[in-house]
């Protein structure tokens, strides 16, 4: 049984910080992809790059949202989660979070949406029905349907846990 929702432990380094000390907004970007594909290597046994040289089709972004919930600071060690929460036959729409150490404050959320594409026609294409299988299984249902709503229910969830 494979891990729905992955987690990778990383420091904010000094050279990926403003000069006030808070990660650079584009950086998360570079945080959160780098351990989604660590998720994806480590605990789906899944290379992208071998898997597009085997069958000449790969996952491309189409849209990334992303929103900025609380700064990280530099030296701050963050928690990174990753989770499938939608697809259909060609599309993806994967969850990255980044928490603070323990979990109880999320500091960015990301929804990447992917397409299945062949890299030899330029187009997209139906995605491998062993890639369905695996997303069947590894699907994370999340109550919000829209990203504003996700957005707001993330804002809520830190106000709450910032009380106690």
């Amino acid at each position: 049984m494979f891990n729905k929702e992955p987690e990778t432990h990383t420091k904010v380094r000094f050279f990926d910080c403003d000069p006030i000390g808070h990660l650079s907004n584009i950086r998360y970007l570079d945080y959160m992809l780098n351990a989604r594909d660590d998720h994806m290597s480590n605990e789906y046994h899944i290379d992208l790059f071998e898997e597009s040289r085997r069958t000449g089709c790969t996952w491309v972004a189409l849209q990334n949202q992303i929103a900025y919930l609380k700064e990280v600071r530099f030296n701050q060690n963050v928690t990174i989660t990753s989770k499938i929460i939608f697809f259909t036959s060609k599309i993806n729409i994967i969850e990255i979070l980044m928490y603070n150490e323990s979990k109880t404050c999320i500091h960015a959320v990301l929804w990447l949406t992917s397409i299945y594409f062949n890299l030899m026609t330029r187009k997209s294409e139906g995605q491998p029905e062993d890639s369905i299988k695996l997303f069947t299984d590894l699907l994370v249902e999340i109550p919000e349907k829209t990203f504003d709503e996700r957005v707001l229910s993330l804002r809520n969830f830190n106000k709450l846990h910032s009380q106690k």
